[in-house]
């Protein structure tokens, strides 16, 4: 039942997710695709998808109507200040990279619509920028996953050592003490 369910709603979830917040909803798919729920092909994929539609809107929206959804959220205003100071001085390398500096993700693409940076360089580098994102989060996840998985197999094993052991040290303890006068 839960194995349909995430087959038929995980991507679209995914989607979702990575569109509202990125990083953890591409961690539990990686997951989901580690333990054989869902493929990591398509949740690099389907990442990319969601993570990408976000940063478009965000940065129509910060083209549009920029100066007015900052001055509702101040919190966004110091770090727009400081998303375009670094976008002033290595603008393309900025667009490429913003998404792996965490808390940046969705004022950032608004900051770079603001700014008046052009619309489709915009595009291609979020798309590649994106891109690489997707990757190496993703397998990234899934790799140290599979990584984890392997060293609980072998932790489980020497559990069952350690268990045997303190079994035998009681045993003795018991054995010691009921022989003592």
């Amino acid at each position: 039942m839960l194995e349909n369910l995430l087959q038929h709603f995980g991507y679209p979830a995914l989607v979702l997710g990575t569109f509202l917040e990125g990083e953890m909803s591409l961690l539990l798919a990686a997951y989901l695709a580690l333990r054989g729920f869902l493929t990591i092909e398509w949740v690099i994929f389907f990442a990319f998808c969601g993570t990408y539609a976000a940063d478009q809107l965000w940065y129509h929206l910060g083209r549009r109507h920029g100066r007015r959804i900052l001055e509702h959220r101040p919190q966004w205003q110091a770090l727009s200040e400081k998303a375009l100071v670094y976008l002033r001085r290595h603008p393309d390398l900025w667009v490429l990279g913003f998404r792996f500096f965490y808390g940046m993700r969705t004022v950032m693409p608004l900051a770079i619509g603001l700014s008046g940076y052009p619309r489709r360089r915009y595009m291609l580098l979020d798309a590649v920028g994106t891109g690489i994102w997707a990757i190496l989060l993703g397998t990234l996840a899934y790799k140290l996953g599979r990584a984890l998985e392997g060293l609980l197999d072998e932790l489980h094993q020497v559990q069952l050592y350690l268990f045997a052991g303190l079994l035998a040290l009681a045993l003795a303890i018991w054995l010691y003490r009921r022989r003592r006068p």
